[in-house]
């Protein structure tokens, strides 16, 4: 038998799949049940999290093993197996024990170095004990994993290098790194509204709180997590556990609602954290758009509107020009029409300025606005069909080629972007599929930080010197790992060789006695006691050196030579090992 992974992830996904191939509880439940059944998989294992989706097993074939798993995948997940191919990856044996290993010490997290993963690999395991689906292999792989992620966390600092994707989508929403503003004192006194009460909404809780925001309203289907995640807030604001800005103990308010309640808290919150294990929309652009009406500014400096709905992005009131005659026209056409005739220039399509080389972008909206009276409308743009943009713009690239660029009688105005007003609403969505509508991402005093951004935010992130200090750990336990697993492997046919040792002793013993009938119990013992010294002695060695060779790589074949030395039966050692795998499932069961 052997290690199989089969997944997806943030490295190997777009969002978008990731988000339609999440699995829910039952889901993951039905997937594990029916692995176990698939005839190439002796055990399984799911690890699902916010940016990953992988199934662990046993498997006694690679080639079929892999088709089953992606095929279950695909089944369970909702995407066609067509659609999902491209994305998953494969990882065999050694590959795969060290890809979870470095998944535990949080080397393949979006954040590098965050360690809320190890708290679930030790759920994955949980489910799979509960379910009776993990069995020596991945009891043992999973169980070591959880002691190399703590050994990675406690002997390096890689804490340094990443944060838990709580903190870090808080850091992002406080203006990202770089930006001169810590997350502690953009959160000291604000309100928090944080939706679900699972282990990363809590995560999200302890963490605010620990940041010294004021407030903090749990929002859950069911009230009771909801009340009892406020309760363990306000008991560890009492006792002082919570250290806030600048090293004060902060004094934090937590109270329950309802999730009907959430419209209404949205309106005076400050903060809003979703991460629940909802299969559609928990908050929509229309909800977030009225949370925050009447909280934004009429109107911005330049007196631009600050539009707080969803409409089409159509770009109105450019900035003045010296419009209305050729004059004023910044293009100079006569250059460009006595190289080659051009079409009336009303034609032309500003949205495909950038894939003409060499043009000058504001120059082009410049124009537009004179042929336009000043005004630009994109929706006419996006009337036209692509063959008559490219025509367009192939006329453009045409008179750029004449004069070498399109020149211009002055220098252009620079256009003016309305700025954005400060956001009121910051919303942190970790929710995977997604809670929060990403239409949101264009309303006026909102900021949305989702796993999507945060994937683009996490490519630019740092990471520590200790990665590669972590790297080396997990090297070496994958080679301990491997070492331990091929010794095991052979320890049913050594178990076999000493229990047919022992049968040919006792068989001896037996004829001995019909030898001499006389003989008393003292000297039997003794001679008893004698031929089984001589037998281990004998077998001592070689069974030692046999299990240290099994342990080097290519060692398995050490197991098949003992076998055929001592005319072992196959039968015989195959009942050790199911014994074996009673016993760890016996186990497991006490464990759930």
């Amino acid at each position: 038998m052997s290690l199989l992974v089969v997944g997806l992830s943030h490295r190997s996904a777009p969002v978008s799949v990731l988000e339609r191939a999440a699995l829910s509880q039952d889901a993951q439940i039905k997937l594990l049940q029916d692995t176990v059944a698939a005839e190439p998989a002796a055990e399984a294992a799911v690890l699902a999290t916010c940016n990953r989706i992988e199934l662990y097993a046993d498997v006694d074939k690679f080639h079929a093993g892999v088709a089953e798993l992606s095929t279950l995948l695909a089944q369970h997940s909702g995407v066609g197996l067509d659609e999902l191919t491209p994305y998953l990856y494969v990882h065999y044996e050694d590959r795969a024990v060290h890809h979870l290993f470095s998944v535990a010490c949080g080397l393949d997290s979006m954040v590098v170095g965050e360690g809320q993963v190890i708290g679930q690999i030790k759920d994955s395991l949980a489910l799979a004990q509960e379910l009776h689906s993990a069995g020596r292999l991945l009891n043992d792989l999973f169980q070591q994993g959880l002691r190399v992620g703590k050994r990675a966390h406690s002997e390096t600092g890689i804490d340094r290098a990443g944060q838990s994707l709580v903190t870090f989508g808080l850091q992002q929403l406080a203006g990202g790194r770089g930006a001169g503003v810590s997350v502690e004192s953009w959160a000291v006194g604000k309100k928090a509204l944080v939706i679900g009460a699972g282990s990363m909404s809590s995560l999200a809780a302890a963490t605010l709180a620990r940041l010294g925001v004021a407030e903090i309203v749990v929002a859950n289907r069911t009230p009771d997590r909801a009340e009892r995640l406020a309760r363990i807030i306000n008991e560890n604001s009492e006792s002082s556990q919570y250290e806030g800005y600048e090293g004060g103990a902060m004094s934090v308010s937590a109270r329950a609602v309802p999730m009907e309640s959430v419209p209404f808290e949205l309106t005076r919150a400050d903060i809003a954290v979703s991460c629940t294990g909802a299969t559609g929309l928990v908050l929509s652009a229309e909800t977030i758009a009225a949370a925050v009406e009447g909280r934004v500014p009429a109107a911005d400096a330049a007196g631009q509107s600050c539009r707080t709905t969803v409409r089409d992005d159509v770009r109105t009131a450019l900035p003045p020009t010296s419009i209305g005659t050729d004059d004023g026209c910044p293009l100079d056409l006569a250059a460009a029409q006595a190289g080659q005739a051009v079409q009336e220039s009303a034609g032309f399509s500003v949205m495909g300025e950038a894939a003409v080389a060499g043009m000058d972008a504001a120059t082009l909206e410049q124009h537009a606005a004179w042929v336009d009276n000043g005004t630009v409308d994109r929706r006419d743009a996006a009337r036209r069909t692509p063959d008559e943009d490219r025509e367009l713009i192939a006329e453009l690239a045409r008179t750029a080629a004449t004069v070498g660029r399109i020149p211009e009688r002055r220098r252009p105005e620079i256009v003016a972007v309305v700025p954005r007003p400060a956001p009121v609403l910051s919303l942190l969505d970790l929710a995977m599929p997604r809670d929060i509508d990403a239409a949101v991402h264009r309303l006026a005093g909102v900021r949305l930080v989702d796993i999507e951004s945060l994937a683009e935010a996490s490519a630019d992130a740092p990471m520590a010197a200790d990665v590669d200090q972590v790297r080396r750990i997990v090297a070496d336990e994958v080679a301990a790992f491997g070492a331990a697993l091929r010794a095991a492997h052979i320890t049913p046919t050594v178990v076999a060789l000493r229990a047919m040792a022992a049968d040919v002793v006792a068989g001896e013993i037996a004829r001995l006695d019909g030898r001499l009938p006389g003989l008393d119990e003292k000297h039997r013992a003794e001679i008893t006691q004698t031929v089984k010294r001589v037998v281990d002695k004998l077998l001592h060695a070689p069974t030692v050196r046999v299990k240290q060779l099994a342990a080097e790589p290519g060692g398995a074949g050490y197991a098949d030579a003992l076998r055929t030395l001592f005319d072992l039966d196959q039968e015989t050692v195959a009942s050790v090992s199911r014994a074996d795998n009673d016993d760890d499932h016996a186990e497991n069961r006490g464990r759930a």
